[in-house]
């Protein structure tokens, strides 16, 4: 029997992330599987439920152990990481770290689910994450505007000036662009978006090492084919000559993770100096972890070091 994934098949093979066949089969080799959500977490008494807010976006939305019915909670917008092409909102490795941080930073939760390349290249993803936020603070509205799908949590729970967006690798790259988007496009007037977590973000541009051999490379040019500059586009290079000022990034506080044996941790560091020096009045914190890996508090949350990153995370938050 012939071998199905024969590599004379293959078009495009972006691996270890994913492969699209030349009979336009895609094969998502780096994916996890789908978990439903909760009514409570037995680890963390964390609520979680499921809402389609578009035809093209959904969201799960977490909710802590309230200390009463009135309690105003921060909210979090997360966006997930895989590359802009793999994985899910509603994957077993997000809805454990979602379930985790919900409860220790005593917040909402609303992660993402956006739409993918290849079947939707970039900026599609870009613009379902700006959509989700932009529904997410409409709900603060109280002058009687029709907030499609309204979501009671949201509405009887949410701290609309204290909202947050915060995402890992092409998530932390999504958090950074729909802040710089909301210094042009304002959110409702009555919710403030306070804070940004860019956990490992996927920055990259041509001057990094490997060149168009590199993996980061390919992933981009293979998500935003018709990105203008390519691999130096600022979506993806923020300190690029022709980049939106960092100045203008909404938002009053950032907080940036990376770790020793990431391959983003030097341009994720430059990222942070750029940002110092382009007159933004924020403040921002940084947390460099000694001997991990990109994303490990995601993929092992349970380790010293990962549950370290919570607790900073929380503070950030909560401070």
């Amino acid at each position: 029997m012939a071998d199905i994934n024969n590599a004379d098949d293959i078009a495009v093979d972006v691996s270890p992330l994913i492969r699209v066949y030349k009979d336009g089969r895609v094969e998502r080799i780096c994916n996890y599987p789908y978990v439903p959500p909760s009514p409570e977490d037995s680890a963390t008494g964390v609520s979680s439920k499921d809402i389609t807010v578009s035809p093209n976006i959904s969201v799960r939305v977490y909710l802590p152990k309230l200390a009463s019915a009135t309690q105003k909670l921060p909210i979090l917008v997360y966006y997930h990481g895989g590359g802009f092409c793999v994985d899910s909102a509603f994957s077993s490795i997000y809805h454990h770290y979602l379930n985790i941080l919900v409860s220790q930073a005593n917040v909402i939760a609303v992660s993402v689910e956006y739409r993918l390349a290849p079947e939707h290249p970039l900026p599609a993803g870009y613009e379902d994450c700006w959509e989700a936020l932009q529904w997410v603070a409409s709900h603060a509205s109280n002058d009687g505007q029709q907030v499609p799908l309204k979501e009671p949590w949201l509405v009887n729970h949410g701290d609309f000036e204290k909202i947050f967006v915060g995402g890992d690798s092409a998530g932390g790259n999504i958090v950074h662009n729909v802040a710089i988007r909301a210094g042009n496009e304002p959110l409702n007037q009555k919710s403030k978006l306070l804070g940004g977590i860019l956990s490992f973000p996927y920055f990259w541009s041509s001057n990094e090492k490997g060149g168009e051999q590199s993996i980061l490379q390919k992933v981009w040019d293979f998500v935003y084919p018709t990105a203008k500059g390519g691999i130096d586009n600022p979506m993806i290079y923020p300190m690029a000559e022709n980049a939106p000022s960092l100045a203008g990034l909404r938002c009053s506080k950032l907080h940036v993770c990376v770790a020793e044996k990431d391959e983003l941790r030097e341009i994720s560091l430059r990222y942070v100096e750029a940002v110092k020096k382009s007159g933004w009045k924020g403040e921002i914190e940084v947390v460099d972890v000694e001997g991990e890996e990109h994303c490990f508090p995601i993929m092992n949350p349970g380790t010293e070091k990962a549950k370290d990153t919570f607790k900073r995370i929380a503070s950030f938050i909560q401070d």
